[in-house]
């Protein structure tokens, strides 16, 4: 096996884990700097109804396999209940997903981070996530300090999701580089590891030992292409060391 000159990550539970999502706290902070609350309306009557509109646009965009956009659907929800903020779309967003869904990083990755920057091979992250690439980035950047992706796509701001082989396509494109020189890890089998084996990527399937809330159970099913399999990240980094080696 020939060494990558780059390595593509999902995000969530690959890269980065949210052990807690509490959407009541994340509109609490926000409403903390709210300029205008017309109706008077609680924190807990605010976050039900955000929460009745994701789930309905989550359903609807999931089947059609499109993302929205997290500035789209903060827009109508604060517009429509007639609140005002002090914030830019940016600053709300971060500000909801930083107290909402505290991140961590998934047990070795910065040890495979460090790896693979080490050694000089490049590496970039492909997401399914409505948030903007932009605070994406960001939460990516301050949870890994040491980490140096090139690029950082979110199905958010291309409309189409993951399995759709458009979103791995443009990272080869952004790359510069053919497939066969490519790596993409995920934890999801149909997202990811499907969802790639069409453009010639070499998969690897990050079949990790925490359970993912929002993953379905079919996703957890072993591939049906060819993939290397790991279950901790060091594990790649002994499959890379071997490469090396070779």
């Amino acid at each position: 096996m020939t060494l990558p000159e780059m390595i593509i990550f999902d995000y969530g539970y690959t890269l980065i884990y949210e052990p807690l999502h509490d959407s009541l706290r994340g509109t609490q902070a926000l409403l903390e700097h709210a300029t205008r609350n017309k109706n008077n309306m609680s924190a807990v009557e605010v976050s039900a109804f955000a929460d009745k509109m994701f789930a309905d646009i989550s359903v609807r965009s999931d089947a059609a396999g499109l993302e929205i956009h997290n500035h789209m659907y903060q827009k109508l929800v604060y517009e429509y209940l007639e609140i005002d903020f002090a914030l830019s779309s940016l600053e709300a967003e971060k500000l909801y997903w930083n107290t909402a869904a505290p991140a961590v990083i998934m047990p070795g990755a910065d040890k495979l981070i460090a790896y693979i920057n080490a050694r000089g091979i490049r590496s970039g992250v492909v997401s399914n996530i409505g948030f903007s690439a932009e605070a994406l980035t960001k939460r990516i950047n301050k949870a890994l300090p040491g980490s140096s992706f090139e690029f950082v796509i979110a199905s958010s701001e291309y409309a189409y999701r993951k399995p759709s082989p458009l979103l791995f396509e443009l990272a080869l494109k952004k790359a510069g580089l053919d497939a066969e020189k490519v790596w993409f890890c995920g934890d999801s089998t149909a997202a990811d590891i499907h969802g790639a084996s069409s453009t010639g990527i070499i998969l690897v399937w990050y079949d990790s030992r925490l359970d993912c809330p929002y993953r379905h159970k079919s996703e957890d099913a072993r591939p049906k292409c060819e993939h290397l399999h790991i279950r901790d990240w060091t594990e790649l980094i002994a499959v890379l060391e071997e490469a090396d080696r070779e």
